[in-house]
């Protein structure tokens, strides 16, 4: 039965000899995956629409005059299907061959070799040589963007980047050009990513079988930090990082590998290894400040939190309206950074200039917010070079260090120690969560007993609650993945809904689902939901474990306030943790208007 009391049907066909039932509207390819038959695919993926380009899938039907794209087929009452006829085995391999043989030949040294569908599917389909020759595509490869680089010879036109940009993401960045031998997948007018409406977040990265998307690598650039003898080089890591990072050394998802991580770095060659959720509950002392100062002086409501990058851009292009209602709160990687570059700095005796910050995230779109002009508290750079979980893995296993064999070390204090509200800033809802831990004792002098917020968790696109905060009814909103954050905003506007405070994360699951993480292994989907739960019940797993879970009792920020900043919102914390933003082109034009 699904919503509205509609009873669907039961089917019964036959796969390859066996008999499967299955609910009216469920495909081929589903009906065979429910029972262990793998159709092989490219351009589908389970949390887009169909697009059938590909037809990888195909297979044959009785009685049916043409082969079936399995994955945009509904199975039927006594439909008899052949997945793996001799017929169909070669039809797919002749469509793979095809696709290699205008392909470039630089598996070796493409970023996704060993981690390609599609050099997989050519290595399960038998394909041992390249036999077609003929015109290939050429294209100059897009080094516009901080972020994401585009390289459209590298590009099998299965779309996956264009839905997920439009569908998931609601911003439509990219679409389909030309036709025939001449299609090609860029953005409008073949603008340069740098000058489109692209937020950076990375998904194109996340879902791409291929390498036609990657992020702009920036290990050189930290590698010639760290054998420089006139730099004192330290890094940061976000909490996300730690919960994804395991996989791309073969460990199961939802294995924290904190203090392994914290040893590698060091390995590396760090001089300091610091921990952004330090920034986080930083950040939490000054949200939870703000937030409490606009409820009490009727400031802009709802507040919407502003640590993720891509959700920033996002508002900047398509709700310029709403800048107001940011918080002025920079993220945790540029507080952190910006406090590294001042504080740390002023009590080991080193100029800011000569102290190099890398910070390890799990997203891309943080490269871009690195670069932002307003983002100097110092005088220098905030953050001079972010690398993504995927790159940090690169450069361990590029200095040989297996991380899970590695023994638990310790991050370097006074910039090391979190609470467990720092954590959970990792998955969609934590930042909400901690916020919500902090600003109860702000508002009324009293520890808040029950911490745990289940109402914004889980993996919902939108999520609400209505919360008691003493004689005050807080009504919040948290939203992930930026096409949830268009369905929110648009009811904020248009006086549907409303909220003291939201919270917007731009990466599906927030950021244990971000463009930087670590590819889906052999026979994983791309942003699976279940590995993002994994993901996030390892964030939620080491607040649980943590003495300390709430941003103000950290006594390593009490010091910093004590010592440094004097207190949350003052001039000082103003100057060197807070910031400002800019309305973008193309300015009041809605996602919904740019065919998403």
């Amino acid at each position: 039965m699904i919503p509205g009391g509609i009873v669907l049907e039961v089917i019964t066909l036959t796969i390859d000899g066996r008999k499967v039932e299955v609910t009216e509207g469920t495909t081929i390819m589903q009906a065979a995956d429910s029972i262990g038959i793998h159709i092989p695919r490219l351009c589908y993926h389970p949390q887009l629409s169909v697009e059938g380009a590909c037809r990888v899938c195909v297979v044959e039907v009785e009685g049916a005059r043409n082969l079936a794209a399995s994955c945009a087929t509904p199975a039927s009452q006594g439909m008899v299907v052949h997945t793996s006829t001799p017929e169909i085995r070669q039809i797919r391999r002749d469509i793979v061959e095809l696709l290699l043989d205008n392909h470039p030949k630089d598996c070796q040294i493409c970023e996704r070799d060993g981690n390609c569908e599609l050099q997989r599917l050519a290595y399960a389909m038998g394909v041992r040589e390249r036999l077609f020759e003929g015109e290939r595509k050429q294209y100059d490869l897009d080094l516009s963007s901080p972020s994401v680089i585009r390289d459209p010879n590298k590009c099998i036109l299965c779309a996956r980047c264009v839905r997920v940009c439009s569908e998931i993401q609601g911003v439509s960045a990219i679409g389909y050009s030309a036709r025939g031998f001449k299609t090609v997948i860029m953005p409008e007018y073949n603008a340069p990513f740098e000058e489109t409406v692209c937020v950076t977040c990375g998904q194109c990265i996340n879902v791409c079988p291929t390498a036609a998307f990657l992020e702009k690598d920036s290990t050189e650039e930290v590698w010639e930090a760290l054998s420089s003898r006139k730099k004192h080089v330290v890094v940061q890591i976000a909490p996300s990082v730690r919960a994804a990072i395991g996989e791309g050394f073969g460990r199961e998802p939802g294995v924290a590998f904190t203090g392994q991580t914290v040893a590698a770095l060091r390995r590396l060659g760090f001089a300091r290894v610091f921990d952004t959720q330090f920034g986080a509950d930083l950040t939490i002392m000054e949200e939870a400040s703000e937030l409490v100062d606009r409820l009490e002086r009727g400031g802009p409501l709802p507040m919407i939190t502003s640590c993720s990058a891509a959700w920033i851009k996002f508002c900047e292009h398509f709700y310029p309206e709403l800048l107001p209602n940011l918080s002025t709160c920079k993220s945790p990687m540029s507080m952190l950074s910006a406090i590294i570059k001042t504080y740390y700095a002023e009590k080991i005796g080193i100029e800011p200039g000569d102290i190099f910050v890398v910070a390890a995230m799990c997203c891309t779109a943080k490269k871009f917010e690195a670069r932002r002009p307003q983002l100097r508290a110092s005088g220098y750079q905030d953050t001079d070079a972010v690398i993504t979980t995927r790159e940090l893995i690169l450069m361990m296993k590029s200095m040989g260090i297996d991380l899970p064999s590695l023994e638990e070390e310790d991050f370097d204090h006074p910039l090391g120690f979190s609470s467990g509200g720092g954590t959970i800033f990792g998955t969609t809802g934590g930042v909400m969560e901690s916020a919500l831990r902090t600003a109860y004792y702000f508002m009324l002098g009293e520890t808040l007993a029950e911490i745990e917020f289940t109402p914004i968790r889980g993996l919902a696109g939108i999520k609400e609650a209505a919360l008691s905060f003493g004689a005050r009814q807080l009504n919040v909103a948290v939203a992930h993945g930026l096409g949830n954050a268009h369905k929110l905003l648009e009811r904020v506007l248009k006086g549907e809904k409303h909220y003291d405070f939201i919270e917007i994360m731009g990466c599906p699951g927030g950021c244990i689902g971000g463009g930087g993480q670590p590819y889906a292994g052999y026979g994983a989907i791309p942003l699976d939901p279940r590995i993002l739960r994994k993901r996030a019940e390892a964030l939620y797993g080491i607040d649980k474990n943590k003495t300390v879970r709430r941003s103000y009792e950290n006594p390593e920020i009490q010091r910093l306030y004590r010592e440094f900043l004097g207190a949350p919102l003052s001039d000082k914390a103003h100057r060197l943790l807070h910031t400002s933003f800019v309305a973008r082109e193309p300015s009041g034009i809605r996602p919904r208007q740019r065919s998403w």
